[in-house]
């Protein structure tokens, strides 16, 4: 099941309107979403997810107040523009993979379940994992290792890649390509605190969808369709999420940031969904033009 994160103090930092008009960027299970029309009387939610899968979560709500679309949150100024509205009152980004991607073993986003290396948020476009690593030359690969994955072994692993790729070997599943990983980057008699795939497998997947520059424009586009006034609340689960998200409400004019901190889950959410241990939320307000 799909435990939405910080979902107070989200609706606490939307400052809900009932007659508002607010957009979920990041559906997923519909969590936020559900909590956000339980204080809406004449207000809408405008949906929006890459996934098509979400699409049927969505339908399950069954309240004419939402309005579902499958897309990429980079897409919100047009996706809005579609349906007439101009200004909205707010924006939520929950960022990174669903529990229902992470847990569908077919999707290829946990190292844990053996499955094609797909990774793709939208499976009907673009290039998997596995083509990203049967394609990319090790530089390519080894940049990726390291920008979005901060792995220090980032080219031992893409020269490792690139040699299996060049014997026909290179692995077509989660579980293989995670054990070539970690044959590479464990460092024997190290405790691991997290699996050695880790830093990998999240780097892949941000390659694979283009996250960290999706992000910063759904980030631009949720800001210019704010009313004086309206908020947009992002949360995060790696250090590049949460950095962009920090830059870009503390940079943008018209922006004034209620979050000087990042907000984090309490010891209670965090035992009970630990999913949510890496959290942060940061939210900012429209200024008067």
């Amino acid at each position: 099941m799909h435990t939405p994160v910080l979902t107070a103090a989200a609706l606490e930092y939307l400052a809900i309107r009932p007659d508002g008009i607010y957009v979920d960027a990041t559906f997923g299970g519909g969590g936020h979403s559900a909590a956000i029309l339980a204080q809406l009387r004449g207000g809408r939610v405008f949906a929006i997810d890459a996934d098509a899968h979400a699409a049927d979560r969505a339908r399950a709500l069954t309240d004419p107040a939402l309005i579902f679309t499958h897309a990429n949150f980079r897409d919100l100024t047009s996706i809005l523009a579609h349906y007439g509205v101009d200004r909205v009152d707010g924006v939520l980004f929950d960022l990174g993979v669903s529990s229902m991607q992470f847990d569908d073993p077919k999707r290829g986003f946990s190292m844990t379940k053996t499955a094609p290396l797909d990774m793709r948020m939208n499976q009907y476009e673009g290039r998997s994992a596995y083509d990203v690593l049967a394609s990319a030359s090790e530089k390519e690969l080894a940049d990726i290792f390291f920008s979005f994955g901060e792995e220090r072994s980032a080219r031992r692993v893409a020269r490792a890649i690139v040699t299996r790729r060049r014997h026909g070997t290179l692995p077509k599943t989660t579980s293989d390509f995670a054990q070539l990983v970690a044959g590479v980057v464990h460092q024997p008699g190290r405790r691991e605190r997290i699996h050695p795939a880790t830093r990998i497998f999240q780097a892949l997947r941000i390659a694979v969808n283009d996250e960290l520059d999706a992000l910063q424009a759904g980030l631009s586009a949720a800001i210019g369709s704010l009313r004086d006034g309206g908020r947009v609340v992002a949360i995060s689960f790696h250090s590049l999420e949460d950095r962009i998200v920090k830059h870009a409400l503390r940079d943008d004019e018209r922006v004034d940031v209620l979050t000087k901190r990042p907000l984090t889950p309490s010891v209670r959410e965090r035992s009970e969904n630990p999913r949510a241990r890496s959290a942060k939320l940061r939210a900012g307000e429209r200024r008067a033009s």
